[in-house]
């Protein structure tokens, strides 16, 4: 039986799709992209190891060999719900910003966030959650106390299986230890995500949610044996396109990734901004941020989408009626007409998602005159639009796309550069989460396979 060789598989198991993709001779000048396979993911049947077993086997076919051995396999997951967080500060455009940056750029799911003090509501709300991971933040260094201390009191009767993370006023720290102490599930500590006014420190906490992440995905259904072919480490799967995000920063400069899925849209970028945007800004904002928008995909919530852009709008567009196409719409279209309509729907929710994550231009009028700030994250130094997903990387009319949402800020009310300013480029492999989680072990790789996927000179 032929056996092929390679040092390292990256598995990416998804919601209903797993990917395998092989990397070899990774010490070398020109690291190797093997290829991809795929299959179905068998978490919710019970069992990881089925799906990763026929992403394998597809790679296999693919390369033409009977079998594939590896030195280790890496993973990324963002299955049965990914990594579903709860997020608790004290004032919302303060710590909670904070933490909710924190979280999101470690790749979570928000299923609740919180400022003040928790009431009953919220604490049944999180029972029914049953989330996968508690952050709880509040204060600035040497400032208010009592809010996070209250919350953990309450947080800790609730007594659930799940892990907490503390990154909130440092004076707290020994009380909110003594509080959890013989609770289900462990403590973290972390930096405080706020710890002054105007200033986010939300890395430390995004790398501990990764550890905890790493250390807990092993106990959840489904995923209990993944440990039998996983050898490396496990990332959030949007976490690691963030990771992905700011190696390519170090290469490339200001950036900005899109992500157009089937049930969300995600935004990454990485980006400084301006001195001049950031004599205005009203909050600060992280370097990296990372932005997901629940209610625009293109398959899962393809009908809502519509509903948003407006049947007849797509009508027009589309110059045939959009019903008749959603009737037999497929998560891969394999008909012009639901090509069409997917790149369209692609378009409208990569352009409302990227909106949505851009600053904008305030415009306050008193008694001195006009007065101009900058409200949200600061765009208009960003030089690469990195197309990854399916949708962006796959759809035939996938560079037209891209292309337009270059010129998406036609209108000059968006911290945004003008068209001219931007280069379009495309995760050609499909595989930057992959990538990502590649990074954490053999950064310099990453970084030379990273330029021969997006093409880059």
């Amino acid at each position: 039986m032929a056996q092929m060789k390679t040092e390292v598989l990256v598995a990416e198991i998804g919601s209903t799709t797993t990917v395998v993709n092989a990397f070899d001779r990774l010490d070398s000048p020109e690291p190797v992209f093997l290829g991809q396979g795929q299959a179905p993911t068998s978490v919710l049947a019970g069992d990881v190891r089925v799906g990763l077993r026929g992403a394998v086997e597809d790679l296999c076919r693919r390369l033409g060999t009977d079998d594939i051995a590896y030195d280790a396999m890496l993973a990324t997951s963002s299955a049965a719900g990914g990594l579903r967080m709860t997020v608790h500060g004290l004032v919302y455009d303060m710590t909670v910003k904070a933490a909710r940056e924190a979280a999101l750029g470690a790749g979570a799911n928000l299923h609740l966030v919180t400022a003040g003090l928790l009431q009953e509501e919220d604490l049944e709300e999180i029972r029914e959650i049953r989330p996968n991971l508690i952050l709880l933040a509040g204060g600035t260094d040497y400032g208010e106390r009592r809010t996070a201390v209250e919350n953990a009191k309450l947080l800790r009767e609730l007594d659930l299986p799940v892990p907490v993370v503390y990154a909130g006023n440092i004076q707290n720290r020994a009380k909110i230890q003594r509080i959890f102490e013989g609770a289900s599930a462990p403590l973290y500590l972390s930096e405080n995500v706020y710890p002054r006014l105007d200033e986010l420190n939300i890395e430390p906490t995004r790398r501990i949610i990764h550890q905890v992440f790493e250390e807990h995905i092993t106990k959840a259904p489904g995923m209990e044996r993944v440990r039998d072919m996983v050898t490396g480490a496990i990332m959030p799967t949007p976490g690691a396109v963030m990771e992905c995000a700011k190696l390519l920063y170090g290469e490339m400069g200001d950036l900005l990734v899109l992500d157009v899925g089937g049930a969300t849209t995600d935004v990454h970028s990485v980006t400084e901004g301006s001195e001049e945007i950031a004599m205005i800004q009203i909050s600060p904002e992280p370097m990296s941020k990372r932005t997901v928008e629940g209610d625009l995909g293109v398959y899962v919530n393809a009908r809502s989408l519509a509903d948003q852009v407006g049947m007849e709008k797509l009508s027009r567009e589309l110059g045939t009626d959009p019903g008749p196409v959603f009737e037999r719409y497929k998560a891969i279209p394999d008909t012009q007409e639901q090509f069409r309509l997917t790149e369209l729907l692609t378009w409208y929710a990569a352009s409302m998602a990227l909106e949505r994550h851009c600053g904008k231009l305030r415009h306050v009028y008193g008694s001195n005159g006009r007065t101009t700030y900058a409200d949200g994250k600061d765009l208009t130094k960003i030089k690469y639009l990195v197309a990854t997903g399916g949708a962006l990387t796959r759809l035939p009319g996938r560079r037209a796309i891209m292309d337009r949402l270059r010129g998406v800020n036609a209108g000059g009310k968006l911290l945004y550069p003008k068209a001219d300013k931007i280069t379009a480029v495309e995760d050609r492999w499909y595989c930057m989460a992959s990538l990502g989680v590649l990074s954490r072990a053999c950064p310099e790789a990453a970084v030379k396979l990273l330029r021969q996927d997006l093409n880059l000179r």
